[in-house]
């Protein structure tokens, strides 16, 4: 008896403990968690996201992806958006906050998985790398200035501005000449 009423009093106490410490939320709740009030003391970072170049390469577009499901009529996947800045946020934070916000398909390469110990961007609404041929990706701009490191190593500031293109030339249709 007294052995039953130890067991009840620890599960009782487990339960306690586990309900205290996590946060049950809804989808929706889950999706607005992360999105911040803007307000006039707010530190604030816009960002975008553009596929136009595959709209001029529609034929090398996997046949599967030739939809403005994954392709919009102007190619932009989503409009300038402003975001909250945390302390030390990366471009891979905002992503992340913006992908989840509004619900957009992203895949990524962690940074302990890859040579260059950075985040990679394998695919966002579900165009990938090689998706319009063998040139194509994603690439990430900071201000009109393509960084040479990955996502999660570019700490913003406040006012600064990413976009996120795709590619169709290895960045030299978005004026892109690193190779050169």
């Amino acid at each position: 008896m007294r052995k039953d009423l130890l067991i009840v009093a620890f599960i009782a106490l487990l339960i306690i403990i586990l309900a205290s410490g996590t946060n049950i939320q809804s989808v929706e709740e889950y999706y607005l968690t992360h999105i911040d009030d803007i307000n006039e003391d707010s530190k604030t970072v816009f960002i975008r996201i553009d596929a136009s170049t595959v709209l001029e390469n529609w034929q090398q577009l996997d046949p599967a992806l030739r939809s403005e499901k994954y392709v919009p009529n102007d190619g932009v996947i989503l409009e300038k958006t402003e975001y909250v800045l945390r302390p030390n946020d990366t471009v891979f934070d905002i992503l992340q906050r913006m992908i989840r916000h509004n619900k957009i398909h992203m895949e990524f390469q962690g940074a302990d998985e890859n040579a260059y110990n950075s985040v990679y961007i394998q695919g966002i609404n579900h165009l990938y790398e090689f998706s319009a041929g063998p040139l194509s990706g994603w690439m990430y701009a900071v201000n009109g200035e393509f960084p040479n490191y990955g996502v999660s190593k570019y700490e913003l500031e406040d006012g600064d501005e990413i976009e996120f293109l795709y590619t169709c030339d290895l960045g030299r249709d978005l004026g892109h000449h690193y190779l050169e």
